[in-house]
């Protein structure tokens, strides 16, 4: 008998399924592209094969920064300084003789009561003392000498990867009995969007741990705002836990916010994965990206600046088309605000009971994942589909008449400079 085609939608073909996944799976992908907040800002690496189950990378503290504490230095008469030792400036800031074994030894040790800040091979590290810094500077004289050496410093940071996946199974009456002729389509499509949104609440988890828990730039909002002009100062940086969130969000915490991470040096614009062949990019300027829940949306449209006028200014304002974010509503000073519906959340972690939410800022090349992404020829991802008949007829099922289609993944998260991740904790209201 010749090969036939058949009757579509009544006799399969003599040569198989004629669904092609392929094209459900590509159209599918371009469809999650618009339910995704967090994943096109990811710096995507692709674990190698036979290379374990962990990421691994170096990070090289800069050397003006005190975390850059290294046995290398040698100070201005020559004499090498060591890790773990610690210089103090009294109140006039004159230099004391005394090295002290650690920072509280310097802060409280006779002659101290100014600045401390620790030797090694930084020069002067992260401070901003006008005498620490004129002191350290790395003078030479005439003749040289083995004066004013440095050392760097780096460190590792990892993050382990995990497989995901889920499968749906079928019966051939199925299909062909079913009213919908773009069954398997619609299948395959939820299929893709339903782990779009696994890997993305995974990663939300992740930033939101990350961000919260003491390596990131976090924000607990203590005590109750004035809206009306622009609030005082309510939270402190690093300061409280969630259990003391009692208090609304105000203008000047969102201040609070944007130095600090000036401070940390965090980029003002955000490299965002787009196109509908997923692998293009854009850059978005004009402010550091911010996530909230929907349930924040009135707090800020409420807001107040320090002058007592209207801090949000709503997208339509100062955007096109071409330049917005998914889901972007406007902006607040300089952050520029994205609604995640699925945004997650603390009931109850707030003072006397209180349910809190998360202001997430994440900054560029904050952090790395092996996400949910494709080059446009292959994917990330590996989806099986067997159909009803000979490739699936066995012993537990000898007429065939059972198909499958599964999904599967692998996630893993890293984060690269925790500091660019801000979060500010506020009730409602």
């Amino acid at each position: 008998m010749p090969m036939q085609y058949n009757d579509p939608g009544t006799t399969a073909s003599t040569v198989g399924s004629q669904i092609r996944t392929d094209h459900y799976n590509k159209k599918a992908l371009i469809a999650v592209r618009e339910k995704q907040y967090f994943m096109p800002l990811a710096n995507v690496q692709a674990m190698p094969k036979n290379m374990g189950k962990t990421i691994k990378q170096y990070v090289y503290v800069p050397l003006l920064d005190d975390a850059n504490i290294n046995d290398q230095g040698i100070d201005a008469d020559g004499t090498a300084l060591t890790v773990g030792q610690w210089s103090a400036w009294n109140a006039a800031g004159a230099l004391q003789g005394t090295t002290y074994a650690n920072e509280a030894a310097a802060t409280t040790g006779a002659g101290s009561g100014g600045t401390v800040a620790p030797n090694g091979g930084n020069l002067y590290g992260s401070s901003k003392d006008t005498g620490v810094i004129t002191r350290k500077l790395p003078a030479l004289s005439e003749n040289g000498g083995r004066v004013n050496r440095v050392g760097f410093t780096r460190t590792e940071i990892e993050g382990s990867i995990e497989k995901f996946g889920f499968f749906d199974e079928y019966t051939q009456e199925s299909l062909d009995f079913d009213t919908d002729a773009e069954l398997m389509s619609h299948i395959t499509e939820e299929s893709v969007v339903g782990a779009n949104e696994i890997t993305e609440a995974a990663l939300q988890a992740d930033l939101l741990t990350t961000a919260s828990g003491g390596t990131g730039t976090v924000l607990y909002v203590t005590t109750s705002t004035d809206n009306a002009t622009g609030g005082d100062d309510e939270g402190a940086l690093g300061v409280g836990t969630k259990a003391s969130v009692a208090g609304v969000v105000s203008y000047r915490d969102l201040m609070n916010m944007s130095i600090a991470l000036d401070n940390n040096k965090t980029p003002k614009q955000t490299k965002v994965i787009t196109g509908s062949r997923l692998i293009d990019t854009k850059t978005i300027n004009g402010g550091r990206v911010m996530y909230i829940g929907s349930e924040l949306i009135p707090v800020l449209e409420a807001m107040k600046d320090l002058h007592g006028n209207p801090a949000f200014v709503s997208v339509e304002k100062y955007a096109d088309a071409g330049s917005v974010i998914n889901g972007e509503i406007g902006s607040v000073r300089q952050f520029r605000i994205v609604v995640v519906p699925e945004m997650q959340y603390s009931p109850g972690a707030g003072a006397a009971g209180a349910d809190i939410y998360p202001m997430l800022v994440v900054g560029d090349g904050a952090f790395t994942t092996i996400g949910f992404q494709t080059d446009g020829k292959t994917v990330k991802f590996t989806i099986y589909h067997k159909g009803p008949g000979k490739e699936t007829a066995d012993r537990t099922d000898p007429y065939g008449e059972t198909g499958f289609y599964s999904i599967k993944w692998y996630y893993g998260f890293m984060a690269l400079r925790p500091e660019r991740l801000g979060i500010i904790w506020t009730k409602e209201a």
